[in-house]
């Protein structure tokens, strides 16, 4: 082959590569990166000029090594979101039997965040009495306890995966969507020893419906410091414990896992209704009366003002809900 066809062919069958495996999922290649790391095609066009007739192995070398590395940082590079490029979109937030509201949410901002620590946050205004938070992500650690002045903040760390977080307003709810994208294929550039964690606060002021999508997953909430009117938990294989305060009029509780520990703390004085469907699961409800199968109740629950329904369902592992300070 000439040397002058060198370069143009390998460029043809490297894009032809990532292409493939792009398409077969093997790796997440970021079409951002282009635009910040343009110049590499400037270089790699540049050397392949000054080495043009030149024939000898070192400068085939060169110009091939040029090419590789230059494919290697827009291929498995992460620069289009480490650099804060803001995002403004539309989303359609869709429910299921256990959500109460069916809302079409336009999405006013949003950012990208990817590998490190990152912090992210949403405003809060006076008008915020209600507020709806939506979790997903795959391998990660949740904790959320704190208060803070701002409607929402997120501290998020690890390298395995990459954060994205919008917030809007769908008629008068405050909607805020925090995902964490898993990284896909067998590559991955960053240090193995870390893992992906994130620590959340919310303001106690608003009215919250909580919903938390994970697989594998270590979760800690203390919510007893907020107003929730609903709290959402599907999970794979984790490890889940959940405090819950005084129930609102009705506070719906709907936790479905796999093979999962469930810890499930309420007040003592909580009026509180259980529905379980766990299977082989090995079930805990301290302090709870069996009205049936599957059923079980606080005493004085049919008179109680304010009234928590839960619902359990989940194959193997252990639930366990009983009623702290």
């Amino acid at each position: 082959m000439k040397s002058d066809k060198l370069i143009p062919g390998l460029v043809l069958v490297l894009l032809g590569i990532t292409f493939l495996l792009r398409s077969f999922g093997i790796i997440d290649f970021d079409w951002g990166n282009i635009i910040h790391l343009w110049p590499i095609l400037i270089i790699i066009a540049g050397v392949n000029l000054v080495f043009a007739n030149n024939r000898t192995p070192l400068a085939i070398i060169l110009k091939i090594s040029v090419v590789l590395l230059g494919f290697c940082l827009l291929v498995f590079g992460s620069f289009n979101s480490s650099l804060g490029i803001p995002y403004t979109y539309s989303s359609t937030s869709s429910s299921d039997d256990d959500d109460k509201d069916d809302d079409s949410v336009k999405i006013t901002s949003g950012i990208v965040k990817v590998e490190g620590t990152d912090n992210f946050s949403a405003p809060y205004t006076s008008d915020a009495h209600n507020a709806k938070l939506n979790i997903s992500g795959g391998v990660s650690s949740y904790a959320l306890s704190d208060t803070t002045s701002q409607l929402f903040t997120a501290n998020a760390s690890g390298v395995f995966g990459k954060y994205l977080f919008t917030h809007g307003k769908a008629d008068s709810i405050y909607v805020l969507d925090f995902k964490m994208q898993d990284h896909k294929g067998f590559f991955n550039w960053g240090n193995h020893n870390k893992s992906n964690s994130v620590n959340f606060k919310l303001n106690p002021n608003p009215v919250w419906d909580i919903r938390v999508e994970s697989g594998a997953t270590a979760l800690n909430f203390d919510l007893s410091k907020f107003k929730v009117q609903s709290f959402i938990l599907k999970g794979g294989a984790g490890s889940y414990d959940v405090k819950l305060g005084q129930p609102l009029e009705r506070t719906d509780v709907n936790i479905s896992a796999g093979a999962s520990s469930v810890d499930l703390t309420i007040p003592d004085d909580a009026a509180c209704d259980i529905e379980s469907n766990t299977g082989l699961a090995s079930n805990s409800f301290n302090g709870f009366d069996k009205q049936d199968d599957g059923h079980y109740q606080t005493p004085g629950f049919a008179t109680a003002k304010n009234k928590m329904y839960i619902t359990i369902s989940g194959g193997m592992g252990s639930f366990d809900v009983h009623r702290g300070q």
